[in-house]
């Protein structure tokens, strides 16, 4: 597995760049480029700050099974998006 493109794979997924998400996680931009050129090995710390700031848990950061279309677009949701699509499908099991 290819940590740094995996790493883009899920910040573009959120619409962030390199920059919002150093700025939102806490990060030194020039060492997340690193990471996703494949410079550089980052940490399991590391990655667990940058996956929580995504919302992407670091098992499905490393499971290499396709990503269903689905849950892949609930990746991309806002924080406020998904409690939203929580109230819904609430309201779909009633």
């Amino acid at each position: 597995m290819e940590i740094g493109k995996r790493l883009a794979y899920f910040r573009k997924g959120k619409g962030y760049s390199v920059n919002k998400l150093a700025n939102l996680s806490g990060v030194a931009q020039s060492y997340l480029r690193e990471v996703e050129l494949g410079n550089r090995n980052p940490t399991v710390e590391f990655l667990s700050i940058v996956c929580d700031t995504m919302g992407v848990s670091l098992r499905d950061f490393f499971d290499e099974q396709p990503a269903d279309p689905l849950i892949a677009k609930i990746y991309r949701l806002t924080p406020r998006q998904r409690r939203a699509l929580g109230d819904f499908l609430d309201t779909l099991s009633q």
